[in-house]
């Protein structure tokens, strides 16, 4: 299907039980990097773990990953067809170490902008590598954030997600963060980024979705939202970018 979207989701709807945590979402995107932003508790890593496959949530609903429908599939197999995740908390394995966390990924070919093995993560991430011996337990919150990041990237995705990949850094592991994210897209990999931080969500991906009651509300850009003080603190309950200077 050469003119099917690179990622369709279409009305989805997910449910805990009998609660409804998505309602009716639509959005599509193509190679370009959309970042997806709300206040807490809106639905966001729901739409997530629908579009991972992991459970819960029970979904229903249309998620059409180069036109193959996904739904349904086991995340296992999602993640071939060359879906990446970097969930929300890093979910790492306190017992294992760096290296040890890198090196049980077997990633497939499956057509991704870039190959990557344990040597490139370290290339990318040196704090890892001198950090290799160490337990997932015993690192700080922004090499935690590198090794799920470099986790992910082994196996080798076309379409990276990223649950609130800023949560809990300093700004200064921010700012690396967000140039190691630019590299990546400049290399040809599709970010579809879920964030509650404004600065960052504004930084990566100029079509912002935004999220209430577990329906995309809106579009707009980022430099529509960077600019409307009203909205930010309406949408995000943040106070406005340009009063931080």
């Amino acid at each position: 299907m050469p003119d099917a979207p690179f990622l369709a989701v279409e009305g989805l709807s997910a449910f805990y039980g009998t609660a409804q945590a998505l309602e009716d979402v639509s959005f599509r995107m193509g190679k370009e990097s959309v970042a997806i932003v709300g206040r807490n508790g809106m639905g966001k890593t729901t739409l997530c773990n629908a579009i991972m496959g992991i459970s819960p949530p029970r979904a229903r609903g249309s998620i059409r990953f180069e036109g193959s429908e996904i739904v349904g599939k086991p995340s296992s197999k999602i993640a071939n067809l060359g879906v990446g995740y970097v969930p929300q908390g890093r979910r790492l394995f306190p017992s294992l170490s760096v290296d040890e966390h890198l090196r049980m990924i077997r990633g497939r070919s499956s057509g991704a902008p870039r190959t990557w093995d344990v040597r490139s993560i370290y290339e990318l991430f040196p704090r890892l590598g001198e950090r290799k011996r160490n337990g997932g337990a015993q690192l700080s919150g922004g090499e935690q954030q590198m090794l799920a990041i470099g986790r992910a990237l082994l196996t080798n995705p076309k379409l990276l997600i990223m649950d609130e990949p800023s949560e809990g850094l300093a700004p200064a592991i921010i700012e690396n963060m967000i140039e190691v994210f630019k590299t990546l897209e400049a290399e040809g990999l599709a970010l579809l980024l879920i964030e509650q931080n404004l600065g960052v969500a504004t930084s990566l991906a100029t079509r912002q979705l935004i999220m209430v009651g577990g329906s995309i509300f809106t579009e707009t850009t980022a430099e529509v939202l960077a600019s409307d003080p009203d909205a930010q603190r309406r949408y995000l309950g943040v106070e406005p970018l340009a009063e931080h200077g």
